[in-house]
């Protein structure tokens, strides 16, 4: 139960090699995948979790195998917040830039396309911002989360509101 069948120090290589993948693999596979989970990607993200699961315990199943493994993700996890906190260059590659999707009422087709998102998709966040059409916004961006930030062409004239004193 406690005894480690592979060296301890191979559990948090393993760790870091299946993580430094993983954040690799999801970045390239886009915002919306991250931000915007739909049935699939939850399966994928759940199946990719067993899938990685051996890599990193080199199937060792003790307790302390776990815990010297999760140790180490969230560990890695802290310096990666730590590292793209303090390198605008790193914060970039792993967290992306914000796209714009429309300006002034102009669709940008090539930035859906690269960001994999479809007009159903674009549409509902419309809606949800209030906004009929495409000709109705000021600007609609896609943040680093997978959100769409949508600004009508009216509240783009207006001033901002000042919270009460």
């Amino acid at each position: 139960m406690w005894n480690l069948t592979v060296p301890w120090w191979e559990l948090i290589v393993r760790s870091i090699i299946v993580y430094a993948f993983l954040i690799a693999v999801l970045r390239l596979s886009g915002k919306r995948q991250i931000g915007q989970l739909a049935p699939f990607d939850l399966v994928l993200l759940l199946v990719l979790s067993n899938a990685v699961q051996n890599a990193m315990n080199g199937g060792d199943n003790s307790v302390t195998a776990g815990i010297v493994s999760a140790a180490t993700l969230i560990c890695l996890n802290f310096l990666m917040g730590y590292v793209t906190y303090r390198s605008k260059r790193m914060e970039r590659w792993v967290e992306g830039q914000p796209e714009v999707l429309i300006h002034n009422g102009r669709l940008f087709e090539k930035a859906m396309a690269h960001a994999q998102l479809t007009h159903h998709e674009l549409n509902a966040a419309l809606r949800q911002a209030g906004c009929a059409s495409v000709a109705e916004v000021h600007f609609a961006i896609l943040e680093n989360n997978g959100s769409i930030t949508v600004t009508p062409r009216a509240a783009a004239g207006t001033p901002p509101v000042s919270p009460p004193p």
